[in-house]
């Protein structure tokens, strides 16, 4: 089979690999439909791991199955997840399952950058998410982005008739600015420096945008009477993270949905935060396998269109110049490859 080799953003390679074999407790999946995510470009995070296979936003048709699996069976149209709690630990127990120690260390054979994936025990029995008839592959391969903005949007509490800013309307912040709006927010705000992107929050619910995050707190007061609810980032940029205390009301929620590069650090005031505002600042990692089923509920009831959002469909021979369109960052907002294609 062909799989793509990441060894670095500007270097990633086509590939020849036996298919894997499964053993007990596994199957095979044939990949149709797989996401480049934002985060299979963060080359500070897995230099000193490469080659690597990427891809974990995947959907495909399962060829394979062991014959001590029950309930799945070969032609099973399926999402699944590379990260895979193990719903016994006390993280679990608490509903903290995307800090799970077997969450992160679990994953698919090689990735999903790739024509077949082995799927250990775990993730066959915890980890796979049926596809509705009428939901394409590449719709479904969005279960696990959209999962991850789901349990991020439940951590800080959207609520109905909230002010909602995305600092990041790439395709995390996309997603955030449909769910917010879907989830009864009064109105949200998208903020970027890109206009192409303000241009898709706003296609995808943004009530207003803007480039001129200094001036967020001014443009917030004027339109709304008061600062936002919520701020979520979807970039961990220190003067992104600084102006969003400066845009959160007293009594808001920042939600921290992506990392900074390596020693990134921003000075708070905490008196300041203690006892005068009153903010909550959170975060989320990943999702878990719960999330990427409420996702596909969204995505085939059309409370998310996804569809919609893909710009480009690559073969995996392409894939290089995919995670190019990624790094200039102004032509795509979702590609997906098609390995099998």
């Amino acid at each position: 089979m062909l799989v793509a080799s990441y060894y670095s953003n500007s270097d990633v390679r086509i590939e020849e690999r036996p298919i894997p074999e499964i053993g007990e407790g596994e199957c095979l999946v044939k990949i149709h439909a797989s996401g480049i995510c934002g985060s299979d470009l963060m080359e500070w995070y897995r230099r000193d791991k490469v080659p690597l296979v990427l891809g974990h936003e995947v959907a495909g048709e399962i060829v394979g199955v062991a014959p001590d699996v029950d309930g799945l069976s070969s032609g099973d149209r399926v999402a699944v997840t590379h990260h895979v709690p193990c719903f016994q630990c006390r993280n679990c127990r608490r509903g903290n399952e995307t800090v799970c120690q077997t969450l992160r260390s679990t994953n698919f054979d090689p990735g999903g950058f790739s024509q077949y994936v082995r799927l250990p025990e775990i993730n066959t029995r915890l980890g796979i998410c049926s596809i509705p008839d009428h939901v394409s592959y590449e719709e479904a391969s969005f279960a696990e982005p959209l999962g991850c903005v789901i349990r991020g949007q439940r951590r800080a509490g959207v609520r109905e008739g909230d002010v909602v800013v995305v600092i990041g309307t790439g395709m995390s912040g996309v997603l955030h600015v449909a769910l917010a709006k879907a989830s009864g927010a009064r109105a949200v705000v998208g903020v970027d420096i890109v206009s192409r992107k303000l241009t898709w929050a706003k296609q995808f619910g943004a009530d207003r945008t803007t480039d001129a995050m200094n001036e967020l707190p001014n443009l917030l007061q004027s339109e709304f009477g008061h600062k936002a609810d919520m701020v979520i980032l979807t970039t961990g940029n220190s003067d992104a993270v600084l102006n969003s205390f400066q845009a959160i009301e007293d009594g808001g929620t920042v939600l921290l949905f992506a990392p900074g590069e390596p020693d990134t650090t921003v000075p708070i005031d905490i008196t300041d935060v203690f006892f005068k505002r009153d903010v909550t600042v959170t975060s989320t990692y990943a999702a878990a396998p719960g999330d990427l089923t409420e996702a596909m509920t969204l995505i085939a009831d059309g409370t998310i269109p996804v569809a919609e959002m893909i710009t480009h469909k690559i073969g995996l021979e392409q894939i290089q110049d995919g995670f190019d369109l990624i790094r200039r960052g102004t032509d795509s907002l979702k590609i997906i490859v098609e390995p099998n294609r």
